[in-house]
This record gives C-alpha cells, structure tokens and sequence, in this order.
C-alpha cells in the first residue's frame, strides 16, 4: 500500500525489481523518488542501504533533485560487492515544518512566543533522545543553548531566532531528525560490481598478426604465436592500457572457409576468419594448433597479469561447418527443409562459413555445453569475456549463464558486442551483463553526441554500462576513413574522457583507415580474414604513430577520478557548432574535488574559434569564481572563468583536457 507519505517513481528499478540495478564498488549511485504529502507540512526522506552481509549501512538524506517539485536525490556509495538492497524511508518532519514557519511568521510579528514554545518543545524532545540517537556532548550544549534562547523572553527577538537558526545547530537537528508518520518504501535491488565492470581502457589485438613472418622467398605469410605476441604486451602496458582483448583463438573451419575481403575463393594458405570457429582440431574448448598451447595461453596470461592486464576472451556462440557440434550435437543447428544446415544471413550478407546455433532445439543441451566451456577458459585465467553478438541469442539463456557464472565466479565481467535496437541492448545489460557496446562509433555531431553523452550517464546507466571503442574489426566509420590524424585523436579523447571504460582496436595508433570500398565500414585487407603484419617498432622510430597520445590520455584517466565515473557527467555551452564541451567532477574523500574539463574541436579539417559558457556550479565553483585551466595534454595554464575564448586548430591539437583548479 501507499505510505502516510508517498514515495513513487523510485530510481534505479530495472524490470520492476526482478533484476538489479547496475553499481561499482566506489561509484556513487543516485536514488532518486518523488516524495510528497498533503497540506503544507514540511517531509524528509532517507535512503538506507542494506549490504551483501545483511547489514544496514548508515542513512543518506535525500535532497531536493534539481528545480523538480517534490524530487528528491541522495548517493550510495557501496563498498564491498555483492547484492544489495536499499529502502526509501519517508516521514513527517516537525522540525524542518517549524524551521519553515518560524522563518515567515517570526520577522512578520505573528505568532511570535508560540512558535518560541514550539521550538523549545522540539528541541527538548532532541535533548532527550526522541532523534536517532543519543547526542554527542557538543551536540548536546548546542540544543541546550538552543533551548535556553528560545525560553529567554529577556533577550531579543532578534537574537533569539538568530541562535535557533544557527548552522551548527541545523547541522544537529539534520543528524538527529525528528520523525513522525514514518514510511519504509522498499526493498530495491542493486549489484555492486568490481571497479573493472566500469572503468578501465581496452586494447585488441590478432596473436596471429603479433609476430607473424613473411618467408622472403615464397611469399607465405608465417603465424604468430602466444609466444610472439606475448613481446607485444609490454607495449600495450606501457600505453596505459588495462585489459587486453583477444579475438577467438579456436581453431578455423576449413569447409566454406573465406579468403582475403570476405572472398569466397580462398587460396592453400589464407588463415580464415577467427570466428568460423571449429575443425577436425577442435572446437570452443580447443586452441587453434599455429597459436599454441594451453601451456602458451597460460603463459600468455601470467605475462599480462604480471604488466597489470587482464586478458579477455571472445565468447563466440556459433560453429564453422566442420565443428565438431556439427556431427556429435546436430540438434544445435537448424536444418532447413533440403535437409543442409543453415548457415549465417544478414541479408544481403552471408556468412557461409558460420552456422548460428538455433536455441530451440536442446535449450538444456546447449546451456550445459556452454557453461562448460566458460569455466574451462575461467580455469585458465580468464575473468572477461566479450561476447559476439548476443542479441542474436535468447535473453533467458543469457540471465541463466550469467546468474551460473556469478554463483561460482561473481568476479567475471561480461561485454556485450551487441550494435543493435535499443530494447535488446537494455535487455541484455538488465540480465546481468557488465558492459555493452555502444552507438558512440556512429555519434559524430556535437548535438547528438552531447544527447548520448547524457543518455548513458542518466538515463540507461541503471541498465548498462557503456564502452566507446573507437573502432572495431568491423567497424571503420567514415569519420576515421576521411578525417586525417586529426580525427583519430579527436575520437580518442572523446572516448576516453566520455566514457569510463573504451577500447581500441589495433593499428589506430597507425591511423589505418582504408575501406574496402567506398560507403563501406569494412577495413580493405580486414585482418578478420587474413594475417596483418605491422612493423611497430618503425612506427615508433619514425614518429608516425598515435600511441604517444593514447599513453596520455590513459595516464590523464589513472590521474583524474573523475574521468573513472559515469554519472557524473555536465554538458556545457559553446557558440560553434562543432566545439563540444563537458566536465566531469568527483568529490574525493579528503572532501576536495576532482574536475576535468573537456573542449573538443569535432571538426577535423578546420580550426575552430568560438566563446565557451561555463556552468560554474557544475565545477564546484560559485559564478563570478575564476580557476586555473591545466591543460593536461599539452601542459599549458590558462586563467579561466565562466565566459572564455577557444582556438582549437585539428593540425595542432583538436582537444583541451583540463584540470580545473579553483584559487580557493
């Protein structure tokens, strides 16, 4: 039933409370509620959290939430992960009433000993325990200082008011409140993930292209190996990077295997696409023989773990033709009406050289045979998986693995490759996956960026939790293709200060960015089909490569609080169209801020100059406040205030990343 005061519209609630809302260890997150009563009398409202243990952690008072009438907003900042549970407890609050009328009815001469009685009749119920606890004995002397101004009718009534409306008093009378009409709304469920479920950069690369050889004589391109590009994680460290992601490392299909460019004619010797997953090798359990071993891979893994990188995984659920589900677990396949299984459509595209496995058939089969496969790799060190396009999969078979692996192993994230309709996309964050690709590869515009940069920080952050990739095997948007370096450094430093977690796919830091054709987002020469081999260390010599600047912007975001959140994101003003402006701010424990704002040159052709207006409150900061602007990439100091002039030239550099630094 509805309590004596109402609490509706409560946020975050995902699917009516059957799943949990999304939250980090250390990451604040927003309840928000409509509070409400009738007449005129004055409410308060808490938020109280319940733990995984069963412990209720200490009351978070709700405060008004913007200009809205009667919303009201407070922070929970969970500390150990795990499910928890928080309530909304609401209730008439006399004091805050008294402070109200006091307020009007004592400058105006109305009323003026009755509400003196009044407050003493409060504060002695204070003083006597009536609040939630017993007072401190400085708290009690100010009550009773208190109580003796509002009994004295010597002094005057000046002074006397001013004493009951003291700070510090309020500061008591807040800590120890008066509660009356008292209602719980609640239980609400929310997860506490570990930090790396929202912040941290992602890199990927193909073992195969890491070392890999060309035999000078034949022409024949040579694998790499675990062992090769276990000598490439250093690098990918040292660029600040925090988890490493690996396409499938099974063996290829062989029957309908794809050549270079997505060709149907491949030759003796082109490796085919990672995820044409399976041969007469194995299968999801089994690791492609030219890479390696288990004992490689568990090598491969130690060595990142020991830079400080968690290796993840690709989680494909489909088979080449000659898997070996094919012959012993047919009934994981459709088969069609001629009998021949069907092979993957996306019209126009096919992809003869995968099935897609039909969930219809074996639910219960093909759930035991996943959930094994997930705990072999989670034997072998992994804790992240990201998973090839899951909205392709029913939704209940999803909450049921994750729910299966969270029991045992509630460590292990998941990423969801899902490009697709919002709905599902929210679906799959809702049954439990950590992460989500995002539209961010396609957001180019400053109106339309500035509308995403809110949507995931606001309005789905209870859902999912984003991750910007720059780019993917998939997906060169044509921003990159005909952008110049210009383009690649501004959606670098749009991604990584945008989003708490983002990711880059090998060879941006050498602005690959050729199309196979044009109107096309596929790469010319796609490394998903055939082996790519990079020289990195020319690159490096010959300063010709965007790494210097991924390393930054890595080193800003280990630096900056701030740039680890999601919700705490401001979007400013500009007078060019193509200058985006945002600011993140994060109140750390010692109670000072971090602040970091953002000043973005969209255009990658052009130099752009414009005024920015700064909303100085978002920054901590009072309006006719001015603050040191460090510029974190390029070290430069500016003395900024709310109205400020930018030039930002594309060819130079295309962002400012500030820390703000107020000259209090």
């Amino acid at each position: 039933m509805v309590g004596r005061i109402p609490v509706m519209d409560v946020s975050p609630v995902v699917d009516l409370g059957r799943q949990s809302a999304k939250a980090t260890v250390g990451e604040p997150m927003p309840v928000r509620a409509t509070v409400f009563r009738e007449g005129h009398d004055q409410l308060s409202a808490e938020v109280v959290a319940t733990d995984p243990a069963g412990g209720r952690r200490v009351p978070v008072r709700m405060v008004p939430d913007g200009a809205a009438p009667n919303r009201y907003v407070a922070h929970v900042t969970p500390d150990t992960e795990g499910e928890w549970t928080f309530e909304i407890h609401s209730w008439s609050d006399p004091v805050a009433t008294w402070q109200h009328d006091a307020g009007i009815k004592i400058p105006a001469g109305v009323d003026v000993e009755l509400m003196f009685t009044e407050a003493r009749l409060l504060l002695e119920r204070v003083a006597g325990g009536s609040g939630t606890d017993e007072l401190d004995d400085a708290s009690a002397a100010l009550v009773k200082g208190a109580i003796a101004a509002a009994s004295d009718q010597d002094r005057p009534v000046g002074a006397r008011l001013a004493a009951l409306q003291d700070p510090e008093l309020d500061a008591v009378l807040l800590a120890h409140p008066l509660r009356e009409l008292t209602s719980v709304t609640g239980p609400f469920r929310f997860r506490a993930d570990r930090v790396r479920a929202l912040f941290g950069s992602w890199y990927e690369f193909f073992p195969r292209s890491e070392g890999a050889t060309r035999d000078p004589k034949t022409g024949k391109v040579v694998s790499g190996t675990f062992r090769t590009a276990a000598k490439r994680l250093d690098r990918v460290a040292e660029m600040g990077f925090d988890v490493l992601y690996l396409p499938p490392i099974h063996p290829i299909g062989e029957l309908n295997r794809k050549g270079p460019n997505n060709t149907l004619t491949p030759g003796p010797d082109d490796p085919g696409s990672p995820w044409a997953i399976g041969s007469k090798d194995g299968g999801h359990d089994a690791i492609h023989p030219e890479l390696g071993t288990f004992e490689d891979f568990d090598a491969f893994v130690a060595r990142a773990g020991e830079l400080g990188l968690e290796v993840a995984l690709d989680l494909a659920l489909q088979a080449a033709p000659d898997h070996p589900w094919v012959t012993t677990h047919p009934q994981f396949f459709t088969t069609r009406a001629d009998g021949t299984i069907a092979y993957a459509e996306n019209p126009p595209k096919k992809y003869q050289d995968i099935y897609p496995i039909n969930f219809d058939n074996d639910p219960s089969g093909i759930c035991r045979e996943v959930l094994r496969i997930v705990k072999l790799w989670i034997s072998h060190g992994v804790r992240i998986f990201r998973v090839d396009n899951p909205h392709t999969k029913p939704l209940a078979f999803w909450e049921w693995l994750l729910a299966e692996v969270r029991r045992t192993d509630p460590d292990v994230i998941f990423l969801s490759e899902a490009f697709t309709k919002p709905a599902m996309m929210h679906g799959l964050g809702a049954v439990g996956y950590h992460q989500s690709y995002t539209y961010f590869t396609w957001r180019t515009g400053k109106r339309e960026i500035e509308e995403y940069l809110v949507e995931v920080s606001r309005e789905s952050d209870h859902l999912m939790r984003p991750n910007f990739f720059v780019n993917t095997p998939d997906i060169l948007h044509a921003y990159l293709q005909y952008g110049g370096p210009a383009a690649f450094k501004v959606r670098a430093a749009l991604a990584a200060t945008g989003s708490p977690s983002w990711g880059v796919y090998a060879g941006y830091e050498l602005f690959e960015h050729v199309a196979v054709k044009p109107g096309s987002e596929e790469y010319l020469d796609s490394e998903k089909f055939q082996i790519r081999i990079r020289d990195w260390e020319q690159r490096d010599a010959e300063g010709t490569t965007l790494a210097p600047y991924l390393t930054r912007l890595n080193e800003i975001r280990r630096q900056h609080p701030a740039l680890q959140l999601l919700r705490n994101i401001t979007i400013h003003e500009s007078e060019d169209d193509s200058v985006l402006v945002f600011s993140k701010r994060h109140t750390l424990p010692d109670g000072h801020d971090d602040v970091v704002l953002v000043v973005i040159n969209l255009d990658p052709h052009g130099t752009r100059e414009t005024m920015v207006h700064l909303d100085m409150p978002a920054l901590g900061l009072e309006w006719h406040e001015s603050f040191n602007a460090h510029d974190e990439i390029t070290g430069a100091d500016w003395g900024w205030s709310r109205h400020n002039y930018v030039r930002l030239d594309p060819g130079h550099e295309p962002a400012h990343v500030i820390s703000v630094r107020s000259h209090r």
